[in-house]
């Protein structure tokens, strides 16, 4: 019993650590993000790049290494390849012990069994020496039975809870991930886009 305490108040600890790691203004901040689409619009990726840094978030890193990559003027495969790096390394934060979180929900079962197994061990010892000695009765017999069957119970409901509380935790780490790659290849695929206009209105300012 005070195994399954203590693995539940470990999960609930890192759940909560989890929720305030994975709150969207400090992964996925909506009004950065299309500040940083405006000034890459207007072709001001400097700024852009300057408040990336500034910023600290995690999409601001993916940010920063897609405007730096730009600035060095590699090709969109490079500029993709260092996104996905960066991309790859806040993903591995994001995720980090959630998976703590799903462990304590399949051993606290498993825990409550172990719990419950021993305990009845120990019952059916103390009945054989207490039929021996010929003070066995049904009623202690039972009462050690239901005793044992508690941590089970106890297990069990622990694993559930925290099931509930790594699929909450899974569910919100995958979200932020998937809408910051989507933030992270429109933001490759503008700054494509702004290079080809750059390009094509070069020759045009060459033959003015």
């Amino acid at each position: 019993m005070w195994a399954i305490l203590g693995a539940s108040i470990i999960g609930v600890g890192f759940f909560l650590e989890r929720m305030w790691a994975l709150q969207r203004g400090r992964v996925l901040p909506r009004a950065f993000v299309e500040r940083i689409r405006a000034l890459v619009a207007k072709g001001k990726t400097s700024d852009a790049l300057l408040l990336c840094e500034e910023n600290g978030s995690s999409i601001a890193l993916v940010m920063a290494a897609a405007l730096r990559a730009f600035e060095q003027d590699m090709i969109r495969a490079d500029v993709k390849e260092m996104v996905e790096e960066v991309g790859a390394r806040e993903v591995s934060q994001m995720e980090k012990f959630i998976e703590i979180i799903g462990t304590i929900a399949n051993i606290s079962p498993l825990l409550g069994l172990l719990g419950t197994v021993t305990g009845m061990i120990f019952v059916f010892r103390d009945f054989v020496d207490a039929y021996a000695s010929g003070t066995a009765g049904p009623d202690a017999f039972a009462q050690g039975i239901w005793q044992a069957l508690l941590t089970t119970a106890f297990g069990i409901t622990v694993g559930i809870i925290m099931l509930v509380l790594y699929r909450v935790s899974q569910g919100r780490a995958n979200t932020l991930v998937n809408e910051m790659e989507e933030d992270a290849m429109g933001l490759v695929n503008l700054l494509e886009s702004a290079r080809r206009s750059a390009r094509e209105s070069a020759p045009a300012t060459e033959s003015a």
